[in-house]
């Protein structure tokens, strides 16, 4: 098994970006990523326009995560999906060797870690239900506005990704319903007021106390919910249903114990602004890293990337300059900016 400089455990925003930035510094790069795909939460909310990212004016999810995939594929990173890391330990000669839970383990001389929050499983119904509703029109994400519409569509939640789910759906879908169990929302306030204001029909102190399937039994046909104040039973007929209420946060993996978790604060690991944990060698970057002034943007991510990839560097190479040569002067793309220069002569 090749000994790679780095292997970095996440393939999302950050994971991404370290790729790239370690290419720019000649440093070979494994990513692992439990998902199938790379990109991170950000498929969560592939059709909602991001404009919070440096140097890109406005981008869908889906668009962000092509060009994210895009260039932390610049070098050539080794990729390994669905395997979910378990464990990672020091070895004798120098360096770690990462496990997954499959059993294959891997080395490398450090490690970055770019888990985010964790794992996010969305929470599902506390109800027994066929497990082809998931398959059919019960939703955890809602991955394509186009199909809910003309449909009538019952959204069971009231935080955030519920409330703006059901905003962004209400030009969109023919009958927009919002069940949440308690009287206040946990939504941003002006998210709120913009459901209110609309034509969606909002059910407070309801609970969902059953999914009534059609004849074919493969999908939801309507719901039975219950007025908790009244303790009346009513039914609801849908088209789609789709349940935001909340995620399960799970830890990615056995961490060494000398890593100082906030478990309290959705496992972030304490570190320091240059990305580096109490564990030399180990470093941490984006969501999970946590220090004072951090920035929980895709942005700050990129600079905890950065901060990482450079650290790293100069523990391998003493002699190595602090940062990267900036790409407009870095020889590194001299062959892609004439094969990037001849692709847009064409068009």
């Amino acid at each position: 098994m090749k000994v790679k400089d780095i292997t970095i455990i996440g393939g999302g925003p950050a994971g991404l970006y370290a790729a790239f930035y370690a290419g720019m510094r000649d440093l070979s790069v494994r990513i692992i990523e439990t998902k199938k795909t790379l990109g991170g939460k950000v498929h969560f909310y592939p059709e909602k326009m991001i404009w919070d990212v440096g140097g890109i004016p406005a981008a869908l999810g889906a668009e962000l995560i092509d060009q994210m995939v895009e260039q932390g594929m610049t070098f050539n990173p080794e990729v390994i999906l669905g395997q979910k890391v378990t464990t990672f330990t020091q070895v004798e000669q120098g360096g770690f060797k990462v496990i997954t839970a499959d059993g294959h383990q891997y080395f490398s001389k450090r490690i970055i870690i770019a888990t985010g929050g964790g794992l996010f499983n969305p929470k599902r119904l506390p109800l027994t239900y066929n497990a082809r509703f998931e398959e059919t029109n019960l939703h955890h994400s809602v991955y394509r506005r186009s199909h809910f519409r003309n449909k009538k569509v019952v959204i069971v939640g009231g935080g955030n990704t519920a409330v703006d789910w059901a905003n962004e759906l209400l030009g969109i879908a023919k009958e927009i319903h919002l069940i949440h169990r308690n009287e206040s929302f946990k939504a941003y306030e002006a998210a709120t007021r913009q459901l209110a204001a609309s034509r969606a029909k909002i059910y407070t102190h309801t609970l969902v106390k059953e999914l009534i399937p059609n004849i074919t039994g493969d999908r939801v046909r309507a719901i039975k919910m219950r007025k908790s104040k009244s303790n009346q039973d009513e039914h609801l007929e849908l088209d789609e249903l789709i349940v935001n209420i909340g995620f399960d946060n799970e830890l990615n993996f056995h961490h060494d114990p000398k890593l100082r978790f906030n478990l309290k604060e959705d496992y972030y690991i304490e570190g320091t602004a240059k990305a580096e944990t109490a564990v030399e060698g180990v470093y941490a970057i984006g969501d999970i890293l946590d220090f004072d002034g951090k920035v929980r943007l895709i942005a700050g991510a990129y600079s905890d990337a950065a901060n990482a990839v450079n650290q790293i560097k100069r523990s391998l190479d003493p002699k190595a300059a602090e940062k990267a040569q900036v790409s407009s002067h870095n020889h590194r793309f001299n062959q892609k900016n004439e094969e990037k220069r001849s692709r847009l002569f064409e068009e």
